[in-house]
């Protein structure tokens, strides 16, 4: 929609402003963390994968500055984030989509390309359930291929049960926070068939820093049916405001555009996300703070007897040797929720990093219900 509506210099304006006004303010730090209640009053919120420390102060002077456009429709604020992230990533504004969190662009790759007469879905089991759900409500048949026992994706299984459709691969794949290596997974979307979809699931991305992963997007440029999502919600701690996107070739954006909503992202997710993308100290900040917590904690859990699989992201999934679903039920009692029961792993408890203190309430909470 285009309607009377700020320019989209003003947009950028406001949004430096911001920027500008957050140097400021107290920076966010490991020493002085804005402290938001999780979950019910009283209670550890370790089950949303969610960044406990939220979004920049240069996302929050932002979306101050940006309250005077709520009243307007929000086309100046995507085209700002649009190049954004295409500069970022090297690749054209055409090859963007913006979604209301990276879930909506995966419910638009459902929509788009499985069905009964585009084809299947072929996912990791277990893997992040949401685009199971669209798939199967578009009319599609949805194919598990356990994942391997290093818990990396079955690739030769996958490329066995493709036959057209879309295949989905995150990575780092939720629930289990490991990682497919990257020369397999480049030769694999090499060698896919051209009328086979493949979305790779980066939601994690920024926390991964093993030499034996990497980012998809440069692969886009040699093929067409590669399609890579992101999210905001996660190293930037805005899974509250609801914003994604994904980078694919144009003729495969146009396939999209038919689908998808208009308008879905709203003026502050706009604005918050690109602040972000423009502070030097959110991601790094995140990915100590979360590498500092997550040591402790599979520390602890190493000392009391229970082995972690090696995670690439910012949660953990851990075999609790019996089966997890009263384990869950005896943390709720005690005001710590974590992750739900992931049929295939049914002894493993996913569990998200959050505030040191709050790992140490969960060890503490852990220890009691398996005493």
């Amino acid at each position: 929609m285009n309607t009377i509506s700020i320019s989209r210099r003003k947009f950028a304006h406001l949004l430096a402003a911001g920027a500008a006004a957050a140097v400021v303010r107290p920076a966010i730090s490991g020493a002085r963390q804005p402290q938001h209640a999780t979950g019910t009053a009283g209670s550890v919120r370790l089950s949303a994968n969610e960044n406990p420390y939220g979004p920049s102060a240069k996302a929050h002077e932002a979306m101050k500055n940006a309250h005077s456009m709520c009243n307007r429709y929000p086309d100046e604020a995507n085209d700002v984030l649009i190049d954004k992230i295409a500069k970022i990533n090297n690749v054209n504004r055409e090859q963007v989509v913006l979604g209301d969190g990276s879930s909506e662009i995966l419910k638009l790759c459902a929509e788009t390309f499985t069905g009964p007469t585009q084809g299947k879905l072929i996912a990791a089991d277990p893997t992040f359930e949401a685009i199971l759900e669209y798939a199967k409500a578009n009319g599609a048949e949805v194919v598990k291929v356990p994942l391997t026992t290093s818990f990396a994706h079955d690739l030769p299984k996958t490329s066995d049960a493709a036959r057209g459709g879309l295949i989905y691969i995150c990575n780092p794949n939720n629930p289990t926070a490991s990682i497919t290596p990257k020369n397999d997974l480049r030769e694999f979307i090499a060698n896919a068939p051209r009328e086979t979809m493949i979305l790779v699931d980066e939601a994690y991305f920024h926390y991964a820093d093993s030499p034996d992963y990497e980012s998809m997007i440069p692969l886009v440029k040699d093929h067409p049916n590669l399609i890579v999502a992101r999210t905001f919600s996660k190293i930037y701690g805005m899974a509250g405001l609801r914003c994604g996107y994904c980078v694919a070739q144009p003729e495969t954006i146009k396939r999209m555009h038919p689908f998808q909503m208009w308008d879905s992202v709203n003026i502050m997710a706009l604005a918050a996300a690109s602040a972000s993308l423009g502070d030097p100290d959110q991601v790094p900040n995140g990915q100590r703070l979360n590498s500092e917590a997550k040591s402790f904690t599979t520390s602890e859990l190493d000392k009391m007897g229970y082995k972690t699989i090696p995670s690439q992201a910012n949660f953990i999934m851990f075999d609790c040797k019996r089966p997890v679903v009263p384990l869950i039920q005896a943390l709720k009692q005690r005001n710590v929720q974590v992750g739900r029961l992931f049929p295939a792993l049914p002894n493993h408890m996913r569990l998200t990093i959050g505030k040191k203190s709050e790992m140490e309430t969960f060890v503490s909470a852990f220890r009691q219900v398996t005493a």
